[in-house]
């Protein structure tokens, strides 16, 4: 079964600032409120390792020379696995063996999953023209709207018009 055929994967992509991070967790907590099991992948586009807190031990394992360490407790389990660089179909490939019915991916504007995008000023339009597989356009106040002749596109302030389509999309009812 290829990648994303046993579950719904959904993008957030959009400039820095544009909200992607509130989306994503407003996504998640309708999700999860629904019973949903909502897996999430966050793309670290601004250079550098991200920050993670760790046991200190696992860390000590780490610095150590292992390529893969856990901790464990509480039913939380914190993975780090270490190579050079990461594609996201790897990612997605370490996920598909969790039980999950959503995946939301926040970033990773090259790929071609369905995607939402934001769009908080004018500048941002080259967007539309980079990324592929466009579901929807969230756009803010000082966006035009008369650029979206043919994707769907809500208010950043009409909340509750784009959870209902997300979340019929998620649910594979749209």
């Amino acid at each position: 079964m290829a990648l994303g055929q046993h579950r719904k994967i959904l993008q957030i992509v959009g400039y820095q600032n544009s909200g992607k991070t509130t989306l994503m967790e407003r996504l998640i907590k309708q999700a999860t409120m629904e019973e949903l099991r909502v897996g999430t992948i966050k793309h670290h586009g601004h250079g550098g390792v991200p920050m993670i807190e760790t046991s200190k031990d696992s860390s000590r394992h780490e610095q150590a020379g292992a390529v893969v360490t856990a901790v464990e407790g509480a039913g939380t389990l914190r993975m780090s696995i270490h190579q050079n660089s990461w594609q996201l179909a790897e990612i997605l490939a370490i996920y598909d063996s969790l039980p999950m019915d959503i995946m939301l991916i926040e970033g990773y504007k090259n790929e071609h999953y369905p995607k939402v995008v934001l769009l908080r000023t004018p500048e941002d339009q080259i967007l539309l023209q980079q990324v592929t597989n466009i579901l929807c356009v969230i756009y803010w106040p000082s966006y035009p709207l008369d650029s979206f002749l043919t994707i769907p596109a809500f208010s950043i302030h009409d909340e509750t018009q784009y959870m209902e389509f997300l979340l019929a999309e998620m649910r594979g009812k749209r």
